[in-house]
């Protein structure tokens, strides 16, 4: 699932003092669709996969604005043993 957004790019409005490299990133994922999954307990409420990074914003619902709420560092050992759980034996 991608986060919808409008033609033009959202503005993205950054809630604490991340680095501008990673404010950048975010940008860049919201323009070319990476995948989100929603919050299933919070409306408007997203997960933005990065390369590296995993960024919890919040999309008004015209889509104009995000805020960028949080950024956790992925953890490629988790989301093997995630998968590996979510798939079923042969």
């Amino acid at each position: 699932m991608t986060i919808p957004v409008t033609k033009q790019p959202p503005l993205l409005e950054d809630l604490r003092n991340h680095s501008q490299e990673q404010v950048t990133e975010l940008r860049e994922l919201l323009t070319t669709g990476a995948p989100s999954r929603p919050d299933p307990r919070r409306p408007g409420f997203y997960e933005v996969e990065g390369r590296s990074h995993t960024y919890y914003v919040f999309k008004y619902p015209s889509g104009a604005k995000v805020l960028l709420i949080a950024i956790w560092e992925r953890d490629p050992v988790a989301e093997m043993a995630a998968y590996s759980c979510s798939c079923p034996a042969a």
